[in-house]
């Protein structure tokens, strides 16, 4: 793999046609001393992927592979890469690059990086479009390449890699744990993994669904309370409870009831939302009502850093967490991408790799 100078995968090559992807060569980054290659077997399907494909976040660059909850094994390693070799297997979130030398980089905050390369749809400094995992192989910087322990399958850990690591690095940075309340907002993909880790994590979860055909597996999932927010003022009751609302909602109408939410918040309680819609649709407007009466605090999160990826898959590993998935072959991409922006999802799709070798 590692002599080819060009990978396979299934691209966009009309944006018009955002779920028909065509099988296309591409020619990767030019690959550099802190590099990691990697022949892809498995990778996650991302609401970033469909907000991506179909220009929700902006003009995608063409032809363009998606794909960034990847898994696969080690090809190649550059002289300057450390505690990855040959062979080992690995995985790769929606990061693919930063300067390592800003201060969040050298703070271990390098999804903060205001020069990150996204895993696709980005630019390496040589001009190159990043390419993501719906394809044969990829080259990160080593910073970015996850070792995968034993104990958790490859299915399992792709869809870790951005869907798990999203919502857990907002649990770990705001004290989700024994003794606190969290509430999770929007049990799809990312939802699903939230319940489940603050649940490992020792919380009290209370998880907010207005579909009531996910109750019963939201239960399952381990969630303490259910709150279905259909029900007549459904949030009175939880007035002054919740320590930390972590709202996964990538899709937000003008009259969502932000403010409904914010008022269930403990003194000092913070919000912080993690889904992010497309550009034409911003957060719901709030008042200083909303927020000053319980000094509550509006914020997000961006993905995860590599610490705190290390540190979900131990928990993974430690406490047994296995997601939700269903898997297909990547030729099968449309079906999963479709599904997924149809909300018919319970509760993430992963693709094997089918790509023939050449």
């Amino acid at each position: 793999m590692s002599s080819n100078l060009e990978f396979k995968g299934y691209a966009l090559t009309d944006a018009s046609k955002w779920s028909d992807l065509n099988l296309t060569d591409f020619k990767p980054k030019t690959f550099q001393p802190d590099d990691v290659e990697i022949s892809i077997t498995h990778c996650g399907v991302c609401g970033s992927d469909v907000h991506t494909l179909t220009q929700g976040w902006g003009e995608s660059k063409l032809p363009l592979v998606v794909g960034h909850e990847i898994v696969g094994k080690v090809t190649r390693v550059g002289k300057n890469v450390v505690g990855i070799k040959q062979g080992d297997r690995v995985g790769v979130g929606a990061q693919i690059g930063s300067c390592m030398e800003c201060r969040a980089c050298k703070a271990s905050y390098e999804n903060y990086c205001p020069h990150g390369i996204p895993t696709y749809n980005g630019q390496y400094p040589d001009g190159i479009v990043s390419q993501g995992g719906y394809g044969t192989a990829i080259r990160a910087h080593q910073q970015f390449v996850f070792p995968i322990p034993d104990e958790i399958e490859s299915r399992d850990a792709a869809s870790m890699m951005c869907g798990g690591l999203t919502v857990f690095s907002p649990l770990k940075t705001h004290g989700a744990g024994p003794g606190k309340k969290v509430g999770v907002v929007g049990i799809g993909g990312l939802g699903h993994y939230a319940v489940l880790w603050a649940k490992a994590m020792g919380a009290e979860v209370y998880a907010f669904t207005h579909d009531q055909s996910k109750m019963e597996d939201i239960k399952k999932m381990g969630a303490d309370h259910i709150i279905n927010t259909e029900d007549k003022d459904w949030h009175k009751p939880l007035a002054l409870t919740l320590d930390l609302i972590v709202s996964t909602r990538d899709v937000f109408a003008p009259d969502t009831p932000l403010g409904a939410y914010l008022s269930m918040l403990f003194v000092h309680g913070k919000f912080i939302t993690v889904g992010i819609p497309d550009a034409d649709q911003p957060l719901p407007a709030i008042h200083s009502f909303d927020v000053v009466p319980n000094g509550c605090m509006l914020g997000g999160s961006a993905i995860g850093s590599k610490k705190e990826c290390m540190e979900m898959l131990e928990l993974a590993k430690r406490k047994g967490i296995k997601p939700w998935i269903h898997e297909l072959p990547m030729k099968e991409a449309k079906k999963a991408l479709e599904d997924v922006k149809a909300n018919r999802v319970r509760y993430r799709y992963v693709l094997t790799q089918d790509i023939q070798a050449e």
